[in-house]
């Protein structure tokens, strides 16, 4: 797989494929693309969260969820999440997806995120060993104990990561609930 998933698939709001584009390039023209975001907890409800590599080009040194990238042309949600849990956590889990959404939102250095984003969740109790190209910490948290540090220290969180939050709360509960 292409470990470095330097294109992203263009999409309509409906899911359907539009075409390819260098993923830089489609962050300076904010043009729709599919997404994913991984969420990993533990069994005792924390949330795997990493700290991103100093040298991305967005959102470098703020904390997020486990993994997030794009699926390549031709690969599914679920392929492509897994072989980037692997790659930047050097971790597995099983993964369900539970629902997608469409976001837009200028970050920094005058990109645009604008992303059909599949959200999944997972059960992992194995410590990840990221790789440094990709992560340079991850934190264990519990989800009081997060809610808490984004209300104190918002700027420390990617936009999606706060932005995908606010919609999965309920999910989240849930998930915490079974375990």
């Amino acid at each position: 797989m292409n470990r470095e998933r330097d294109q992203v698939v263009l999409v309509d709001t409906n899911n359907n494929a539009m075409g390819t584009m260098e993923k830089y390039e489609a962050h300076v023209q904010g043009l729709l693309h599919r997404a994913f975001s991984i969420f990993i907890f533990n069994d005792k409800g924390e949330l795997l969260l990493q700290q991103r590599a100093a040298h991305k080009y967005h959102g470098a040194n703020l904390w997020t969820n486990t993994c997030c990238s794009h699926q390549q042309p031709g690969e599914s949600t679920l392929e492509a999440a897994h072989d980037r849990l692997n790659y930047e956590m050097n971790m597995t889990a099983d993964l369900e997806e539970l629902f997608s959404f469409i976001y837009k939102a200028q970050v920094e250095n005058n990109l645009i995120e604008h992303e059909l984003d599949v959200i999944l969740f997972g059960i992992a109790n194995q410590d990840p060993q990221p790789n440094p190209a990709e992560v340079q910490a991850f934190r264990w948290i519990t989800v009081e104990d997060l809610e808490l540090w984004m209300q104190q220290n918002p700027e420390q969180f990617t936009y999606w990561f706060k932005d995908v939050w606010s919609r999965i709360k309920d999910h989240v509960n849930q998930t915490i609930d079974i375990l």
